[in-house]
């Protein structure tokens, strides 16, 4: 579904991606693991088009995208949710989840009733102001809002990061019920055994480039978690 293929990116003169290649494939959940700073967020950046590639390509479903921008790529059926709990935070819950509806492409409204039945969390809170959500509630409604465009892969930037240990258990298994719905998923994580218990491949960058991959019943390997170790 999604091929990443020497993928070189930076910021001004200084270089951050150096030949990153992985795949993503229909209905697998991919997590990309290491150590701060290694690259992880300039990678997810630079598939979905935030950051322009300075060299390789990006392949989703067949079709390069390198040059497409970020709301091109999400009508094909990308949807990102970067690190931060990005919301409209004057606008209220629903507000924030109708507004990303109707800028979708594909406008069902079935497809907002959907979002809110994998977090029920927000279901009595739609009139309330996103500004004041927890900051967990406020990821739950970041990714809600993404999930309203029916995507067919999702990239999630650390989801769990700052987050209280109970809504940390609904996010997982809400990302562990849409992996199972077919969904396919590009998750940055920090968490080994989070990513142990979802994932079915995955990715670990140091300087900017891969250093090991493959399936997830290798993380228990020493050398992964030495890679991993701060």
């Amino acid at each position: 579904m999604l091929s990443v293929e020497g993928l070189q990116a930076g910021y001004g003169g200084a270089r951050v991606l150096f030949g990153i290649s992985l795949e993503v494939a229909a209905g697998q959940l991919v997590c990309v693991m290491g150590r701060n700073g290694v690259g992880k967020t300039t990678l997810l950046d630079t598939v979905m088009g935030v950051l322009p590639a300075t060299g390789g390509t990006v392949t989703f479903e067949g079709r390069d995208v390198t040059r497409l921008r970020p709301h091109e790529r999400v009508r094909l059926g990308i949807a990102y949710v970067p690190q931060g709990h990005e919301t409209f935070p004057q606008l209220s819950v629903l507000g924030n989840l109708q507004v990303t509806l109707e800028a979708a492409t594909h406008r069902d409204p079935a497809a907002l009733e959907e979002a809110l039945e994998v977090f029920p969390r927000l279901k009595p809170l739609l009139k309330r102001r996103a500004g004041f959500l927890s900051g967990g509630q406020q990821q739950q409604l970041a990714i809600a809002r993404a999930l309203v465009t029916r995507p067919r892969l999702l990239i999630l930037d650390e989801p769990t990061e700052g987050i209280q240990p109970s809504i940390i258990i609904e996010i997982e298994e809400a990302i562990e019920r849409l992996h199972a719905s077919g969904l396919a998923v590009l998750l940055v994580e920090q968490y080994l055994d989070l990513a142990l218990r979802l994932a079915d491949r995955f990715v670990i960058l140091d300087a900017g480039r891969v250093v090991r991959a493959g399936a997830a019943q290798e993380l228990h390997d020493a050398e992964v978690r030495r890679l991993l170790a701060v």
